[in-house]
């Protein structure tokens, strides 16, 4: 097994406040994921979170970040623990936190029944399957035969209700939270406790047409509020079913997608860092659904990096 588990205190100073999520790199050729990795790490952000939905593999696609830079910060927001068995996500960890030292965070999750659908796998009970796989891959460090890295990567946990959050401060080193409002931080941070990480991701449009923004912003709303998960959640605050009509109304889409001025995006990821985030990774919407936000990650790493 790695010599010693992750350090929450050197992992806050190496991934900085702010970071950037995308899930448009598996629209994009090898090549260009390698330049625009590059480019994020030049802008000052110290990490780049991307998903696994039926794109790209999430550990493959994350080594080819890792191996396209110098010092970036790679994280899987979140790998589907449906995809791969628990000893070779381990494996997976392991590997990846030896090659690239300091550098790797894995985030895990249960996924959504509609993306099971598509894999052939039932939707079972997500807490009790979630515990089951974090006690394989423990078994999974314990038997890995492999060079060790000096210190195994934080693993974290795709966590929204009180139940998978309590599980992440059990048994993950914290908790990486989606389509959340900075009241659910404050919340997930009571329940995490002081001593583990929880990085919120933030979408956010940068236009201050109220109707630009929204027309961008609903398209992502749209999707998943098509997902239980999202919405049981909202309901917890103070969000009704009737709300989440028609991709969502304002106050709903406003509340998720903070849009406007550089200067807006600035103070709604202020209030999950307030709110007890340790870092946000903030998802940038453009109106090309398939298009990188290239242009935006320039325009905001200014203000972003240096909060």
């Amino acid at each position: 097994m790695a010599d010693a588990g992750p350090d929450p205190e050197a992992w806050r100073d190496r991934l900085g406040r702010v970071g950037v999520w995308t899930g448009q790199l598996d629209y994009s050729t090898a090549a260009v994921v390698r330049e625009t990795a590059r480019e994020v790490e030049a802008t000052g952000f110290r990490a780049l979170w991307t998903g696994e939905a039926v794109g790209r593999e999430v550990l493959t696609a994350a080594q080819l970040l890792l191996a396209s830079t110098d010092s970036l910060i790679v994280a899987t927001g979140i790998a589907n623990i449906w995809a791969r068995d628990a000893l070779a996500t381990a494996a997976g960890q392991l590997a990846l936190g030896e090659a690239y030292p300091d550098r790797f965070i894995l985030g895990i999750g249960v996924s959504h029944k509609p993306l099971l659908d598509v894999r052939g796998e039932d939707y079972r009970t997500p807490l009790t399957f979630m515990r089951e796989y974090l006690d394989g891959m423990d078994h999974g460090y314990d038997v890995y035969r492999a060079v060790q890295p000096a210190s195994r990567p934080p693993r974290l946990l795709a966590a929204l209700g009180p139940k998978m959050l309590a599980l992440a401060g059990e048994r993950a080193d914290g908790a990486h939270t989606y389509f959340v409002p900075p009241e659910h931080t404050a919340v997930a941070r009571e329940v995490l406790g002081p001593d583990r990480l929880l990085v919120p991701e933030q979408v956010c449009v940068l236009s201050e047409d109220p109707a630009v923004a929204r027309e961008i912003a609903r398209r992502h709303t749209t999707s998943y509020l098509r997902l239980p998960n999202y919405t049981s959640n909202l309901q917890r605050f103070g969000f009704e079913p009737e709300d989440f009509a028609d991709g969502g109304n304002d106050r709903l889409v406003d509340t998720i997608c903070v849009w406007g001025s550089v200067d807006a995006v600035a103070a709604r990821i202020k209030a999950h860092l307030d709110a007890g985030a340790d870092h946000v990774a903030v998802q940038v919407l453009v109106d090309d659904r398939r298009g990188l936000p290239r242009r935006e990650w320039q325009e905001l790493a200014p203000a972003l990096v240096s909060l």
